[in-house]
């Protein structure tokens, strides 16, 4: 297949997972009728937060946790009708042939980057690994590796920090070996015993413990109430978004981000090592003409809002607030950002109207 064929054939099965910890990629299999992504994107985490092309943000629950092999498997939430994408199980990996590793890098939307298998077997941990130069990032961890045919050959699942594209994949038969095991255990929550590799569900754990061999084994959906509970400024910062009617959940991109929608426009908040809360609202972009009247409007607002003020990043119109962490309150967060989410989703609107601004590019899930 071509890499265009291959690329338009995984666009809609890609997702993206987001966790308080961070976020990650997984891809859905119809034949199984579950979404695959590595065991450590989603660790200690009953519920995540997922999103694609075919898949509207929400939040899932995970079904099976695999720590041995590092896979999970998440409920899907809906009948999604995409053509089936195949495991290439019964095909062998050669040294030097051309994969395809998909993924959502740094929480970037769908990146395909293309490369050759190194090494077929690399043996690390006692599993073999597939080795291969493609470039794979933070946020790839879970993502298909595929090969020309169009077939998932592996999961993306950690680099060597430091390394020169040094990337490794779980190939695909542990992969089946778990879906397999899993399926008479479907719809169930379930983990893999990393020690004598037998499936624990709730109906047969014994307390903490493996039935089989007696080794502590965690059921995430047994400690949900000792999921990541956020505190100081985090909690803080949740608590004032609950209050001004977020769902903080879907908003988390990390223990430090969180990403808000407003209508039309998208505020995306980080709170810095240096201690100063920062949060962008991407609204319009600059028009091709009259843009010095739009940079005249928006001096005259800077000096009219409070707690606020516009900036351009290249062609994008950013409304942003700052905030030191020892000034913020909650009452004084309540009025800073009900003021930053108003006015952003007001303002993308009377710039386009009044202005001839253009509407911000959404990027495509």
């Amino acid at each position: 297949m071509q890499t265009k064929e291959i690329i338009d054939l995984f666009q809609p099965i890609l997702v993206q997972i987001a966790t308080p910890q961070g976020t990650g990629t997984g891809f859905y299999l119809s034949d199984y009728n579950v979404i695959v992504t590595n065991n450590h994107v989603v660790q200690n985490n009953s519920e995540v937060v997922i999103s694609g092309k075919l898949i509207p943000e929400c939040m899932s629950p995970v079904y099976f946790n695999d720590p041995k092999y590092d896979i999970a498997f998440i409920r899907v939430p809906q009948d999604i009708n995409v053509i089936p994408v195949k495991l290439g199980v019964n095909r062998q990996v050669s040294d030097g042939e051309k994969v395809i590793a998909i993924g959502h890098p740094y929480g970037l939307k769908f990146t395909a980057t293309e490369g050759i298998v190194s090494k077929a077997k690399r043996l690390h941990n006692g599993l073999n690994y597939i080795q291969i130069d493609a470039a794979i990032n933070p946020g790839n961890s879970g993502g298909p590796l595929v090969n020309e045919f169009g077939e998932i050959i592996g999961i993306n699942t950690f680099i060597i920090a430091g390394g020169n594209n040094l990337g490794f994949a779980l190939p695909d038969e542990y992969l089946l070996e778990s879906l397999n095991e899993y399926k008479e255990h479907f719809g169930n929550v379930a983990v893999r015993c990393s020690s004598c590799m037998n499936i624990i569900t709730q109906q047969n754990i014994d307390g903490e413990y493996c039935p089989f061999c007696g080794t502590k084994v965690t059921l995430p959906v047994l400690k949900k109430d000792e999921e990541y509970k956020p505190a100081g400024v985090n909690a803080l910062i949740e608590n004032i978004l609950t209050e001004l009617g977020k769902d903080v959940k879907l908003a988390r991109r990390g223990q430090n981000s969180w990403e808000v929608k407003e209508n039309s426009a998208v505020i995306r908040m980080n709170y810095n090592e240096n201690g100063f809360i920062v949060s962008d609202a991407y609204i319009c972009r600059l028009p091709k003409t009259n843009i010095g009247n739009v940079y005249e409007f928006l001096l005259k607002e800077n000096n009219n809002t409070e707690g606020i003020l516009f900036c351009v990043h290249n062609q994008d119109i950013i409304l942003s607030s700052l905030i030191f962490d020892q000034y913020l309150t909650f009452e004084t967060g309540k009025v800073i950002y009900s003021n930053l989410f108003s006015k952003a989703d007001y303002y993308d609107d009377f710039l386009i109207q009044n202005f001839g601004c253009l509407p911000r590019v959404t990027e495509e899930q």
